[in-house]
């Protein structure tokens, strides 16, 4: 049976069921990850303090996601023309999120619609070093994305008053209502252009964690971020992902991670994006056995 002829709950369903049968192509995969490794040992390293002279917290993102089978390659081919951030001898770091929503889901219905000047809210631990961000990202009625944060811990499931400050003067009356809602975590390389002002981000071994006990992943999926400064800006790193046939697409983690942990309203908006998983699911298999 085609997945368009299932019901969105049956492509969840069938996604949750592959991310079990898959775990052998992405998470525990030791020859895909052997692949990865070896890509990136042939890539020059930028340190922390460097990379943080190109934060691009006000920019223009591009999003693609691919299989995760395909990375080692795109990783070669970018060998050339970026460094790849270092810190403590790794070059794969390991992330978690806790994204914020109000009980009705405001901000989840935000992006679902694509209202301008939508906003996430998450917690950011950055697990190599320790560090924790609140972090509040908007999406302008220009495309653009705007980011800010302050150092901060997700303490007892609740902001603390510096933490509520902050959420007040850029959310206002809705940061009173905002909950944790889920935990994302996931692997992270993070390129910097060598002659362009530009960071890449690839994830992978996306896994997604509910309060109420559900638990789902994602390891056959890579997804990568270009961040520039604007539209005009040229970017070698599209050229070589245009090169291996991979097309922008939007993802958000938040609206995939809500839907594939719970039966979300207007679960149909999102089921263009289910089938993409769907696809990208069969050409990991294709990839890893090639």
């Amino acid at each position: 049976m085609s997945l368009y002829e299932y019901s969105d709950s049956a492509v969840l369903e069938q996604l949750e069921l592959q991310s079990v049968e898959n775990s052998c192509i992405g998470i525990g995969n030791t020859a895909v990850e052997d692949s990865i490794n070896a890509a990136l040992k042939t890539i020059h390293p930028i340190s922390l303090e460097e990379i943080d002279q190109i934060k691009l917290m006000s920019r223009i993102d591009a999003k693609y996601a691919f299989p995760l089978s395909r990375l080692p390659e795109l990783l070669a081919l970018a060998s050339k023309q970026y460094r790849v951030l270092e810190i403590c001898g790794q070059k794969a770091m390991d992330y978690s999120s806790i994204y914020m929503d109000t009980n009705d889901m405001l901000l989840y219905h935000q992006h679902l619609c694509g209202k301008a000047n939508r906003f996430k809210v998450r917690y950011r631990t950055y697990e190599t070093t320790k560090e924790s961000f609140l972090e509040v990202k908007c999406t302008t009625s220009k495309k653009r994305t705007e980011k800010t944060r302050i150092k901060s811990r997700l303490e007892n499931g609740q902001p603390d008053k510096q933490a509520m400050d902050f959420l007040c003067k850029h959310l206002q009356s809705a940061a009173e209502d905002l909950i944790p809602f889920f935990t994302n975590k996931f692997k992270r390389i993070t390129l910097a252009g060598l002659d362009s002002k530009e960071r890449i981000t690839l994830d992978f071994n996306l896994q997604f964690s509910g309060y109420d006990g559900t638990k789902t992943e994602l390891p056959f999926l890579a997804i990568a971020e270009v961040k520039k400064e604007g539209y005009s800006a040229s970017s070698p790193f599209m050229r070589l992902l245009k090169q291996m046939q991979i097309r922008p697409t939007g993802f958000s983690k938040y609206c995939i991670g809500n839907a594939l942990l719970r039966k979300m309203p207007k679960e149909n908006i999102l089921k263009p994006k289910l089938l993409m998983l769907q696809k990208i699911y069969n050409e990991n298999s294709v990839y890893a056995i090639a």
